[in-house]
């Protein structure tokens, strides 16, 4: 296989995915595992090889970390899409009132950030701490900083995000 094919097939495997995750909004992971596939097979691997190769390099990189990460991206992409992250803080902020809405950001920020990343939950939830902002008129970060501090303990602390759950691998908990 010549060095200018297999450039050929580097760039293309870039634009397929760009193209899936950008355009049609497709899950990383998954969009990560159709791009492996169609490497694959422009090299000229035989599915079943294509298939070993994707588990042996997730596996030797990252283990089972790689499902906990997967599953987590599509589930931030479903709380996303459906709208549950921002139904679930206006629900938590009725019930505290807006005297105590830092607290409601918060435990908002602590329980959506279970399942997702840290970014993904501040990606998802910053547009109700600048709408907050807006009809307040108190700062930015008296808003953000309590929902950045639920995401970042939840993202340390709680499984089965990546971080407590390599933790708990590494142990053998």
């Amino acid at each position: 296989m010549s060095p200018l094919y297999i450039l050929f097939i580097v760039l293309s495997a870039v634009l397929l995915l760009l193209l899936m995750v950008l355009k049609f909004r497709l899950s990383a992971f998954v969009a990560l595992l159709v791009t492996s596939i169609f490497a694959g097979i422009l090299a000229g691997m035989p599915l079943s090889s294509i298939i070993t190769s994707i588990q042996n390099g997730m596996g030797s990189t990252l283990g089972f970390i790689a499902t906990v990460v997967g599953l987590g991206a599509i589930f931030g992409q479903m709380l996303e899409s459906s709208g549950g992250a921002r139904a679930l803080a206006v629900y938590l902020l009725g019930k505290f009132g807006t005297d105590k809405s830092s607290w409601a950001l918060m435990l908002t920020g602590f329980i959506v950030g279970i399942p997702i990343f840290f970014d993904i939950g501040l990606i998802i939830l910053v547009p109700i701490v600048y709408a907050l902002s807006k009809n307040t008129g108190k700062s930015l970060l008296y808003y953000g900083a309590p929902l950045m501090a639920g995401l970042a303990a939840t993202h340390a602390l709680v499984p089965p995000t990546p971080g407590p759950t390599a933790v708990a691998q590494i142990l053998g908990v």
